[in-house]
């Protein structure tokens, strides 16, 4: 793509990504297009056996129509082209709301759409401030013209929007809220864990809606675990995000900076202990936050009942397999989960008990085009990639053909 380098420094303005993540979010972002440009050939039909003579019965695939995209900041590119990318392929026309915090790099996917010949009207734009945006919501949610809207962000927004796009019963799917937990089992290869850990606690500073946010480790190897994750979180290079070294960039904005804080506070206040980091590196920036590890972390501490979205790394223990299931599930989200074990068994009872819509298994970095994503219970509703992510952009028609005499006798 001519133009990455300049769409991945311009993620990295407007979010503060580092630059080597932002041109992986560009491929990525660019595999959905590819993707989805090829499955829609593959965009079908039914013919099905009539059971009445002189009739004939087909199913028929149909754009849903007018589709709205609202998209969060923490992947100003690809969680549009996650979204436009199948409603496109489907025959939908779009319209982009992204988030007030990157509005210029939805712009510049807009551009690029022109350039690329998708025809006036088509991909659509519409930017708005922080205190407009609600009223923005409101309108695409309750328009009669869009007949899908398809919402990236908090569960208490899009539970706000499911409610009001009841009044036009329009399509919809949401991907909301996570608090994802990472399994470590007795019998699991601690340095692939760790590896796993870190890919996933502080890919992007831990702005992720699918980062894990509560490390569960079997008391067996709970000080091995811990050790070599203290050791891998203190070497993160925190910086400049455009310098090719660092790996760990600025919070989006104050807010995000501020429950990275409160969360560590609390832990601690509740009988959390530190191991490395939990404070600002004002030094760089009040928006950069030291990668921090707390273990001794408990059920009533917030960063075990909230999503923190930021680099605290909080660690609880369990002692069987039982436990650390139900630890994993209580919670009334169920986006991602992830688990590290050796023992086969194990693998299958723990991917079947885990209640989330991903799971990961010895595998942290889990996403592709090809593959679904979406949760279960307040995570959200249908699911986006693949196929199955076309389909949300889709009505399946039935016709029924009568009057169609028998071949006459000659």
């Amino acid at each position: 793509m001519a133009n990455k380098e300049e769409l991945a420094k311009l993620i990295t303005v407007e979010a503060g990504k580092v630059l080597r993540e932002s041109r992986g979010e560009v491929d990525y972002g660019a595999s959905f297009i590819s993707w989805n440009a090829e499955e829609a050939k593959r965009i079908e039909g039914e013919v099905l056996s009539s059971l009445v003579p002189g009739r004939r019965t087909l199913l028929v695939s149909q754009p849903v129509g007018v589709a709205a995209l609202v998209t969060p900041w923490n992947f100003p590119v690809a969680m549009i082209t996650r979204k436009a990318g199948p409603a496109l392929a489907a025959g939908c026309a779009v319209v982009v709301k992204p988030s007030e915090e990157t509005p210029f790099s939805a712009l510049a996917i807009a551009e690029l759409a022109h350039e690329a010949g998708i025809p006036p009207g088509v991909f659509n734009v519409v930017t708005s401030s922080r205190d407009s945006t609600p009223s923005v919501g409101t309108t695409l949610a309750s328009s009669d013209l869009v007949r899908k809207l398809s919402f990236t962000g908090s569960t208490t927004v899009g539970k706000l929007l499911m409610a009001q796009c009841a009044s036009t019963v329009k399509k919809v799917s949401l991907e909301l809220g996570g608090n994802a937990p990472l399994l470590i089992f007795n019998s699991a290869d601690i340095d692939q864990a760790v590896a796993g850990a870190m890919a996933s606690k502080f890919r992007n500073t831990g702005q992720t809606c699918i980062c894990t946010n509560r490390i569960l480790v079997q008391r067996g190897v709970h000080d091995e675990f811990v050790e070599k994750l203290v050791s891998a979180v203190s070497k993160l290079v925190q910086g400049n995000p455009f310098d090719e070294s660092s790996q760990q960039g600025p919070l989006i904005n104050e807010a995000a900076a501020q429950k990275v804080e409160n969360h560590v506070n609390d832990a601690v206040e509740k009988g959390a202990e530190l191991l490395v980091g939990g404070a600002r590196a004002e030094e760089l920036g009040s928006l950069f936050f030291r990668p921090s590890v707390a273990v001794g972390v408990s059920g009533e501490m917030r960063v075990t009942c909230e999503e923190t979205f930021g680099p605290l790394a909080a660690v609880m223990t369990f002692d069987d397999e039982e436990e650390g299931i139900t630890m994993a599930n209580a919670t009334p989200f169920g986006l991602a989960g992830y688990f590290y074990s050796g023992d086969p068994g194990q693998i299958w009872r723990v991917s079947e008990a885990l209640e989330t819509g991903m799971v990961g298994v010895n595998e942290t970095m889990i996403t592709s085009e090809n593959t679904i994503f979406g949760g279960m219970k307040q995570s959200g509703l249908g699911k986006e990639g693949g196929r199955y992510g076309l389909r949300e952009y889709l009505e399946t028609k039935f016709v029924c053909m009568g009057g169609i005499a028998e071949r006459p006798v000659d």
